[in-house]
């Protein structure tokens, strides 16, 4: 089913301080879940490689976030993506509230080279890192409207309410020669999460599944996957899903592993697209080291705690 407006009806983990995000006009009733263990973080450099093109039509934009954990510096993206059509443009999430002036640029940019209008932004869920951003685009581009699961979000922007609509799965935004779909949220982080597809070049946009940081130092920023040749996949993916995906820890992800096989194959797709990994183009590759470092996180001591139980007594 095709939607158009009118057949509607209507980890390593990125932080910031709570006070940062209060302080932005659409963080009021967006804070990032609270967890046990947060890394010391530190904003990044913006990098010159960005927005870049990933498939035809598909472009990559945003920023990373650098962030120490256990002695080793990672940089890990609150990505955004924008797909562009014959007669629409849509947004992938709209990033990190720290990351909206770069996304504005990269936008801005896009928009001068000829791409279709922004008329649609599409999140994975109620997340600051993206979701953040949704009041300064929404206001900065008055004519967009918000799709995906909406929960809530009319509770922090009331004044948007009449530009939110709601997806089922199956369901399509018709930019002109292609869609995005929503599919099957295999891996995901709440419980109001859609997974994107871009229809006609087969990219899947996961949010949370496929989440891994990358090494600055090596120079992996806006690099796909394949191209960061020194990047340790299965461990920069066990690391992120300990600290973000802790629910990992009681499910068997075999199963899960499982069922995103069967996603990919049953969408044949091509790229994928995370939110907060490089960008993978290279499927068969690719996933199998993503998916070891998912099974190796499940199998991690459980450590979000510093309280030990004493020993019943005797």
């Amino acid at each position: 089913m095709v939607l158009t407006p009118p057949q509607f009806k209507g980890r390593n983990r990125e932080v910031s301080s709570d006070e940062a995000i209060r302080d932005t006009e659409e963080g009021a009733a967006m804070l990032d879940k609270p967890h046990d263990k947060k890394p010391v973080a530190t904003v990044a450099n913006p990098t010159h490689k960005m927005p870049r093109e990933i498939a035809p039509g598909v472009f990559w934009i945003g920023d990373c976030l650098a962030q120490r954990h256990k002695g080793k510096s990672y940089h890990g993206y609150n990505a955004a993506f924008l797909v562009a059509g014959e007669t629409a443009s849509c947004l992938v999430e709209t990033g990190h509230p720290k990351d909206f002036p770069v996304i504005e640029q990269h936008l801005n940019e896009l928009l001068a080279r000829g791409v279709a209008p922004l008329k649609y932004l599409f999140v994975t869920h109620q997340e600051t890192p993206h979701c953040g951003g949704l009041g300064r685009v929404l206001k900065t581009f008055p004519d967009a409207l918000l799709y995906g699961d909406v929960s809530d979000y009319h509770l922090a922007f009331p004044q948007y309410e009449h530009r939110m609509r709601s997806m089922n799965e199956g369901d399509e935004i018709d930019l002109g020669g292609r869609s995005l779909m929503a599919v099957e949220p295999v891996i995901r982080d709440l419980r109001t999460t859609w997974w994107g597809f871009d229809t006609k070049e087969r990219v899947l946009f996961p949010g949370d599944g496929f989440a891994y940081s990358h090494y600055h130092e090596d120079g992996h920023c806006g690099l796909v996957a394949e191209e960061a040749v020194s990047l340790d996949l299965p461990d920069v993916s066990s690391t992120f899903a300990d600290l973000a995906l802790f629910w990992t820890k009681f499910a068997d992800m075999n199963v899960y592993c499982d069922r995103l096989d069967h996603l990919i194959d049953r969408l044949n797709v091509k790229v994928i697209a995370p939110t907060h990994g490089l960008p993978i183009t290279d499927v068969k590759t690719t996933v199998p080291k993503v998916q070891e470092g998912l099974k190796a996180a499940a199998l991690m001591p459980e450590s979000g705690t510093n309280e030990k139980m004493s020993a019943p007594a005797a």
